[in-house]
């Protein structure tokens, strides 16, 4: 429909399809929206229906109408949405796709495919961080086995455990989640990949061999914030007193962070099986030093 057609035409047009929700309305270099429920209000008044019958619809659409782009993200779409002025959240959002008017959504349609799309992302995602759990892990690995470089960064917290025994589970998971959001600082989509594995433990993927530099960031950041979730007295001894594997309670080393990184600087991967050995033989060797360290394959042979 186009801007100059007249409010009598749209009338019959409503009258005769009960259930069309609103009617795009296209000029010359703009896309604008009339709706039902405002085309029946301003021909309603006392005088609407005679001022505007023989009239165009200009007159009366929404010039400020949601038009999004066909490849624009349905959750970003929805945002918008949800931020239009309260007399227009229930109107149509309008789909152009290189510049030509493709179609419309309703807002209950939209609502109803964004929480199809954040459930079926919550199969995918790590719960507590919102990270790419294991499935997309795998997947991610799988691509990375046919980069020409690679390094492949296994990161978890020493003596989480205790941390847990001794300050709570809500406490353990917030200092999961202050651990995420600090590595989601260093390794940002597409440049790297990052995942959280469960638990403590989390990867990152990078496409090149020179990981010192982000791991020895993502360690300075992590020592600085892991003393929000201490007390006074536990940060000057340096560990919380906690029960050992054999039982017996005994100073425990506060929490630290192991970066086991798996790179094909000097050797070839054939699978993800052979990374995931190699990874835990250097965490291994990771384990075995005090403090927050880094250990590439290339150190731990």
């Amino acid at each position: 429909m186009t801007a100059g057609t007249k409010c009598d035409i749209v009338y019959h047009i409503f009258k005769s399809n009960p259930n069309l929700e609103g009617l795009a309305v296209v000029g010359e270099d703009t896309v604008s929206l009339m709706m039902r429920a405002r085309f029946f209000q301003q021909i309603g008044t006392q005088y609407g229906y005679n001022l505007y019958m023989g009239r165009p619809v200009e007159l009366v659409v929404n010039v400020r109408a949601l038009v999004v782009d066909y490849s624009e993200l349905i959750t970003d779409v929805s945002v918008q949405a949800m931020n239009r002025a309260e007399e227009e959240l229930y109107d149509l959002v309008l789909i152009t796709s290189e510049n030509r008017l493709v179609g419309a959504v309703s807002i209950r349609r939209l609502l109803l495919a964004v929480a199809d799309v954040r459930a079926e992302m919550a199969i995918f995602m790590n719960p507590l961080t919102g990270l790419p759990g294991n499935r997309i892990i795998d997947d991610r690995l799988y691509q990375t086995l046919q980069l020409g470089q690679f390094s492949v960064l296994y990161i978890d917290l020493d003596y989480f455990k205790s941390y847990n025994d001794s300050y709570g589970f809500k406490m353990g998971d917030q200092l999961i989640q202050a651990t995420a959001n600090l590595l989601r600082q260093y390794f940002v989509f597409p440049e790297s990949f990052l995942g959280h594995i469960g638990g403590d433990d989390f990867i990152a993927i990078l496409n090149h061999h020179d990981f010192r530099q982000v791991s020895e960031e993502v360690i300075a950041g992590f020592e600085k914030i892991k003393r929000t979730f201490y007390n006074q007295e536990d940060l000057d001894n340096q560990f919380v007193l906690g029960e050992g594997r054999s039982g017996i309670h005994r100073p425990i080393p506060l929490v630290s962070v192991s970066i086991a990184v798996v790179t094909n600087a000097s050797q070839e991967y054939e699978g993800i099986d052979q990374i995931v050995k190699e990874a835990t033989r250097i965490k291994k060797v990771c384990k075995s030093i005090a403090g927050s360290v880094i250990c590439g394959n290339e150190d731990a042979l």
